[in-house]
C-alpha cells in the first residue's frame, strides 16, 4: 500500500503505477463571493496532484480524491489503489503543500472553503485535458473539508461562473462532509450525489448532510446519503478510534446558507453580505459555545469494510 509520508517523491507507485505530478492554476479566492465574481480579484495559486493512469487502450473514468484536514493521509491512497485495481484512473489532489499548510485540524481558516471549492474544479479542467481519461467520467470524491469541497463544487451556481457550463461531475462521493455552508438552491445538474458518514461523528453534523442531500434532492438532483452504524469521523482509516487533540471543531453551529452569488446569509438576521468570510461565522460560533476542542477520528476493520464497499460500488455505478 502507498505511504502518504512519500507521495512527493518523484517516482511514487499505487497498484503499480507511476503517479504523474500534475501543477495546476487554482486560486484564493476569500469567499464564496470573490470565487464566483472575482469582484476583489483573487490571488491564483499553483497547486498539484498526482494522476494514476492504469494501462488502457479506451479512455478511462477517473475520480479526483480530495483529501480532508489532515492532508494526503495512507486512506486516500488506499481508496486510490482500489479504485486503480478496478481500472479507474485517480488524481490525489494536494492542497495544501503549495499553499504552505500542514494541516487544518486546528485552524480551517488558513485558506477558505470556497478556495478548496475552487481547487476541485481546476484539477476537473485540467485533468479533462488527457486524451488517456474520458471527459464525460470524471467524479470526485472528498474527505471531510474535502467532502465539503466536493459537494459545493458540484453546485452549478458556484461552478460555472469559474469554470464554464461544459465542465460537470459525473458523480461525487461525499465522505463525512462537513456542510456548515450550503447553497440555498443547490442545483447540482446531472451530478449523481452521495455522502457517508458515521452516526457517531463528532467533526461534522449528521443533520447538516441530511438537509443538503434533502435540499439537492428538492431541487431535482439524485442524492442519497448512507449513516453507518457506531462510526466516528474518519472511520475508513486503518486507526482504532482515537482523540485529537487540537482539532477545533463546532458541529452544533447554525448552517450558513449561501445566496446564489455566494454571499454569507446571516443566520441570526437574514441579512447577507458580500464581504462575509469564514472567519466571522467560525469566532460567532465560538462565542456563541458551540466551538470546542478535541473531536475523535479512527475506525473498526468492520467500518472500513463497509466503506470500501460502498465507495466502490457507487463509483462502479456512475462508471
Amino acid at each position: 500500500m502507498g505511504n502518504s509520508e512519500s507521495f512527493h517523491i518523484e517516482r511514487f507507485e499505487l497498484s503499480g503505477v507511476v503517479g504523474e505530478r500534475i501543477e495546476f492554476v487554482s486560486a484564493n479566492p476569500k469567499n464564496y463571493v470573490q470565487a464566483i465574481s472575482n469582484l476583489f480579484e483573487y490571488e491564483e495559486i499553483q497547486i498539484d496532484g498526482k494522476l494514476f493512469l492504469p494501462k488502457s487502450s479506451q479512455p478511462l473514468p477517473a475520480v479526483i480524491i480530495v483529501p480532508g484536514s489532515l492532508g494526503v493521509s495512507d486512506n486516500h491512497l488506499a481508496h486510490a489503489e482500489t479504485l486503480l485495481s478496478n481500472r479507474i484512473a485517480v488524481f490525489v489532489l494536494d492542497p495544501f503543500a503549495n499553499r504552505g499548510v500542514d494541516s487544518t485540524v486546528a485552524n480551517q481558516t488558513q485558506y477558505s472553503f470556497a478556495a478548496s471549492a475552487f481547487d476541485v474544479l481546476a484539477a476537473l479542467r485540467t485533468i479533462s485535458q488527457f486524451s488517456k481519461i474520458d471527459s464525460n467520467r470524471i467524479s470526485a470524491q472528498g474527505h471531510s473539508r474535502g467532502g465539503s469541497a466536493v459537494l459545493t463544487a458540484a453546485v452549478r451556481a458556484f461552478a460555472e461562473p469559474i469554470v464554464g457550463p461544459e465542465y460537470g461531475f459525473k458523480s461525487v462521493y461525499a465522505v463525512y462532509p462537513w456542510c456548515g455552508h450550503q447553497f440555498v438552491t443547490p442545483d447540482v445538474g446531472g451530478t449523481t450525489v452521495r455522502a457517508i458518514v458515521g452516526e457517531l461523528d463528532e467533526w461534522v453534523s449528521v443533520q447538516q448532510i441530511q438537509s443538503q442531500v434533502q435540499a439537492i434532492n428538492l431541487c431535482g438532483g439524485d442524492a442519497s446519503v448512507r449513516i453507518v452504524t457506531g462510526a466516528a469521523h474518519s472511520f475508513d482509516k486503518e486507526e482504532k478510534v482515537h482523540v485529537i487533540p487540537e482539532a477545533s471543531v463546532s458541529p452544533n453551529a447554525p448552517t450558513i446558507f449561501l445566496a446564489p452569488n455566494g454571499e454569507m446569509i446571516d443566520p441570526y438576521s437574514g441579512s447577507s453580505s458580500a464581504i462575509t468570510t469564514d472567519r466571522t461565522y467560525f469566532l460567532k460560533a465560538v462565542e456563541a459555545g458551540h466551538g470546542r476542542r478535541g473531536a475523535s477520528i479512527g475506525g473498526t476493520k468492520e467500518h472500513q469494510k463497509i466503506f470500501r464497499d460502498d465507495m466502490l460500488a457507487f463509483h462502479k455505478s456512475n462508471f
